[in-house]
């Protein structure tokens, strides 16, 4: 449920139920879910799970069949949704005429930001190109680019960023830059919905993770959470032993069992399986 006004505001993103049709085609099949102030979360899925439709109606540009989507309370679409969300989309063209300031002027005028010059500079150090504000679009790099998306993402400061793969075209040290700027980004108390697909970057930065397939929310939880310990393997002289429902608090026991039966031991593990494993196996589950 919406909050009523005049009651606290303990979702910056909230969707209730949320329900999108394309004719005989569902993107999204009743969709709950939250993004609380400050939080990080990342939003996994194949392609086709209504990852974007869930992005274009909580900016505004999609209609729900039914359901409610709202931003700090307020209806998606309204204005006042549309000054409290920052968005960069996946594949976003700036004029390559324009230097970096430019840009962030540019959508300054066009937000109605009232920041000025000040806002620019703040934006240009916080993205790490305060030096080369008069370098122009078409002399910047892949990464320079996308950290300039970013900053115009924050124009207005907004209270939710909502971000379209931010990383995918960028090498590992670019990547690392925009991570940076994320956590910097929650440091300052603005929400990120973050859509990826480099399921390793989302693990090393989010709070919590979303996973869509078919319309509908099939796991979510902290990465740690959806990552848990899945048993204990055990180098033995006849080969691997493996207990599947162990965990780390069992080895030793498990340890001295052996060692007593005269069995020799090379080496153990505790078996954690990474952010991608479980999102495989969660996502053919659903599709089996």
């Amino acid at each position: 449920m919406a909050s009523l006004p005049g009651d606290p505001i303990t979702a910056v993103l909230e969707v209730r139920d949320l329900v999108k049709r394309y004719g005989a085609n569902v993107a999204l099949a009743g969709v709950d879910l939250e993004v609380q102030p400050g939080e990080l979360v990342g939003l996994l899925g194949p392609n086709g799970a209504g990852k974007s439709t869930l992005v274009k109606v909580a900016c505004g540009l999609v209609r729900p069949t039914s359901g409610a989507a709202t931003i700090c309370g307020a209806p998606a679409g309204s204005e006042t949704a549309r000054a409290a969300v920052g968005y960069l989309a996946e594949l976003f063209r700036f004029p390559p005429w324009l230097k970096a300031a430019e840009v962030i002027e540019l959508h300054q005028r066009l937000s109605g930001s009232s920041g000025g010059a000040g806002e620019t500079h703040d934006l240009l150090e916080l993205v790490g190109l305060g030096r080369v504000k008069d370098r122009r679009v078409d002399a910047m790099s892949k990464g320079m680019q996308q950290r300039l998306g970013i900053a115009q993402a924050l124009v207005g400061s907004p209270q939710l960023l909502m971000l379209d793969e931010p990383t995918s075209a960028l090498d590992p040290a670019g990547r690392a830059s925009v991570r940076d700027i994320l956590e910097e980004v929650r440091s300052r108390g603005i929400s990120v919905l973050l859509n990826s697909h480099l399921l390793s970057e989302v693990e090393l930065v989010c709070d919590r993770v979303v996973i869509l397939s078919r319309g509908e929310v099939i796991a979510q939880g902290s990465p740690h959470e959806l990552s848990s310990e899945r048993g204990v393997e055990i180098d033995t002289g006849s080969g691997v032993r493996k207990w599947a429902d162990a965990t780390r608090a069992d080895i030793p026991r498990l340890v001295a069992a052996l060692v007593a039966d005269g069995v020799e031991v090379f080496g153990v593990r505790s078996v954690k399986p990474t952010l991608e494993d479980f999102y495989i196996e969660a996502v053919k589950e659903e599709a089996g």
